[in-house]
């Protein structure tokens, strides 16, 4: 058995702690989390649920050998379903303000869409657990660094807010 081998129980089982859906919402309610992530999904064609997962692995502190093998199909229910479900309700919000009906509907494919949000997520941590795992190297790069490579963001305002999403994840890291 190699050191590889060995150490990926460790790393599940640290991954394990905080599950993916749990970490998710704990940091999407932080300060600056939901716009950040609105402008990164919304200006870079960012998927969230995929930020947010490769911020769980980051603070866990692993990555991934290579991409995970079924990270195409998750991509795929994203945009078969997610997107779609998004599209609708937002759609809908001008809508909603002046029928009870619509703003009825567009509550029930909120839920939907994130029904199907956690699913993606549960897809995402599941694909974790079948992949081959290493620590981040040393020294460790920055949030925003390895998810600007990861991500292939370069513009300014999306710079912005991966540094958002880093100083949610480590206020010792916010501006004074």
């Amino acid at each position: 058995m190699n050191d590889s081998t060995e150490l990926q129980p460790v790393l599940r089982a640290h991954l394990q702690v905080m599950p993916l859906w749990d970490f998710a919402l704990a940091l999407y309610v932080r300060e600056g989390i939901e716009d950040a992530c609105l402008t990164l999904q919304d200006d870079a064609g960012v998927d969230v649920c995929e930020l947010l997962w490769h911020c769980w692995l980051f603070h866990a502190g692993v990555m991934f050998e290579a991409e995970p093998a079924g990270l195409a199909e998750v991509r795929r229910w994203q945009a078969e379903v997610t997107r779609p479900l998004r599209r609708l309700r937002r759609t809908l919000k001008g809508e909603a303000t002046r029928r009870p009906g619509v703003a009825e509907l567009r509550q029930t494919l909120k839920q939907a869409e994130l029904e199907a949000e956690r699913d993606t997520l549960a897809r995402l941590e599941q694909l974790t657990f079948n992949a081959n795992l290493r620590r981040l190297p040393t020294p460790r790069p920055t949030l925003v660094s390895h998810l600007a490579h990861i991500l292939k963001l370069q513009r300014k305002p999306h710079l912005r807010a991966l540094h958002s999403v880093e100083s949610a994840l480590d206020p010792s890291l916010r501006p004074r």
